[in-house]
C-alpha cells in the first residue's frame, strides 16, 4: 500500500470538496433502546451521556447516547406503532440507521453531495438551546442507511439540542479501552458493490483504497468481494462487500436474507491494547468468533516478529496480519442481535493500514461454522 506524503496530503485536502473530521455518531434503531443501552454499558463499557424522550418533551421516541472516548452510539426506539422507526425494526431488526459525519459546514456538505447526485434524506436545518446551535443535513447511502452531516463547532451541550445530560448507573460498565471508529462495513446485493464505490468516489470524493476479489476472500464453500474507500484525510473508511458465487451461501447472503436490504454489517473499533480489551470483554460475556489452534502454528512465519507473546494471542483467539507498514491484531464478535446481522470488530493497529487479508480464510471458515449451526450455510 502506497504511503501518502505530507505534500500529497495537503494537495488532496486543498481539493477536497467534502472535508470530514471523522465519525460523529452511529445511530441504531432498536426494539428496546433502554435494554440495548444497558447491554452496551455493561458489556462494552460505554457510558451514558445524554437522553431524549418523553421526559424531555419528545413524545414519539426515546434515544440514549452512549460514549467511550471518541466513539458515540445513539440507541433509538419508537414509542408509537406507526413510525418509520417501528417499521425499520420490524423489517431489519436492530441495526444502524445513521452513520453521522462530523463536518465544519453541514449546508455546504449537503449542497456539494446533492449536486453530484446524492439523494436528500433531509434538508439542512439548525437547532439550538442554551448550549449553542447545531446544523444537520442528511443524504441516503445504500439500503435505508443515512449519512447525517453534523456541524457542531458552536455547541457545548452533551450531544444535540433536545437532549439532556444523563449519567451511567451500570456498576460494572467501566470503559474497556475502545478509542475510535476505525471503519464501518456495508453489505450490498449481487452486482451492487461497484455502484456504491462509484457513489463514494463521485458523490463524496472518496478514493479507492484497496480491492479484494473472490480469490482473496473465499473458502471451500463461500466467497465475497470487497472494496474499501476512504476520504481524503483517511479519518473515514468504508469497506463495501457483495456476495460472490460459491458452493454454499456466503455470510453476505445470510446478512441480506435477514436484514432484508443492504446495510451496515459491522463496525471496527480501535483499541491500543487489544489483549486487555478483549480479556475484559470476554469476562463480561461478549462472545467472539474462534479459529482453530492450528492457525497459530505458522502465523509467525507469515507475519514475522511481533511484540506480543504468541501464547497470549492464542489464549484470546486474536488474529494477526502484516502489511508493508506494520502489523495489526483483530478479533470479531458473534452477531450481537438475534438475527445474524450486526457484529463488531476489535482492532489494534501497530503501523498496518490494511484490513487483515491474511486472516480472511480462517475468519470466514469460523463464520461458516456459525452459519452451519444456524442452518444458514
Amino acid at each position: 500500500m502506497q504511503t501518502m506524503t505530507s505534500p500529497e496530503v495537503q494537495a488532496q485536502a486543498a481539493q477536497d470538496f467534502l472535508p470530514l473530521n471523522g465519525t460523529d455518531y452511529l445511530e441504531f434503531y432498536c426494539g428496546n433502546a433502554k435494554q440495548s443501552a444497558y447491554f452496551y454499558q455493561a458489556a462494552f463499557g460505554f457510558e451514558l451521556v445524554a437522553y431524549a424522550g418523553p421526559e424531555t418533551g419528545v413524545r414519539d421516541r426515546a434515544s440514549y447516547v452512549l460514549q467511550q472516548n471518541k466513539i458515540r452510539f445513539v440507541l433509538t426506539t419508537s414509542l408509537v406503532p406507526d413510525s418509520d422507526i417501528t417499521r425499520h425494526v420490524a423489517e431489519h431488526g436492530d441495526g444502524v440507521k445513521v452513520m453521522a459525519l462530523w463536518v465544519d459546514d453541514a449546508r455546504k456538505s449537503f449542497e456539494e453531495t446533492t449536486k453530484r447526485g446524492a439523494i436528500p434524506a433531509f434538508e439542512p436545518y439548525t437547532i439550538s438551546d442554551e448550549h449553542g446551535e447545531v446544523t444537520l443535513a442528511g443524504i441516503y447511502t445504500y439500503g435505508e442507511t443515512i449519512h447525517t452531516f453534523v456541524e457542531r463547532s458552536h455547541y457545548t451541550g452533551p450531544f444535540l439540542p433536545g437532549f439532556v445530560a444523563r449519567t451511567s448507573t451500570v456498576p460494572q460498565g467501566a470503559p474497556v479501552g475502545l478509542e475510535v471508529v476505525d471503519h464501518c462495513v456495508g453489505n450490498v446485493g449481487w452486482g451492487e458493490m461497484n455502484r456504491w464505490i462509484k457513489f463514494y468516489e463521485d458523490v463524496m470524493g472518496f478514493k479507492l483504497l484497496i480491492t479484494f476479489d473472490d480469490d482473496d476472500i473465499s473458502t471451500e464453500y463461500s466467497a465475497l468481494m470487497s472494496k474499501v474507500v476512504s476520504n481524503g484525510n483517511g479519518f473515514v473508511k468504508f469497506p463495501i462487500n457483495e456476495p460472490a458465487e460459491g458452493k454454499k451461501k456466503s455470510q453476505i447472503e445470510e446478512y441480506l436474507d435477514f436484514y432484508h436490504s443492504p446495510g451496515v454489517q459491522h463496525m471496527a473499533l480501535i483499541t491500543h491494547d487489544i489483549r486487555q480489551t478483549v480479556t475484559e470483554l470476554r469476562r463480561r460475556g461478549v462472545e467472539f468468533l474462534s479459529v482453530p489452534g492450528a492457525y497459530y502454528d505458522d502465523v509467525l512465519d507469515r507475519v514475522g516478529a511481533i511484540d506480543e507473546d504468541l501464547e497470549s494471542l492464542k489464549a484470546l483467539n486474536l488474529l494477526v496480519d502484516r502489511d508493508e507498514e506494520g502489523y495489526l491484531l483483530q478479533i470479531f464478535t458473534k452477531p450481537v442481535e438475534d438475527r445474524p446481522t450486526v457484529f463488531f470488530e476489535i482492532i489494534q493497529r501497530k503501523g498496518a493500514k490494511s484490513f487483515g487479508k491474511g486472516n480472511y480464510k480462517a475468519l470466514f471458515e469460523s463464520i461458516e461454522r456459525e452459519q452451519a449451526l444456524r442452518g444458514n450455510l
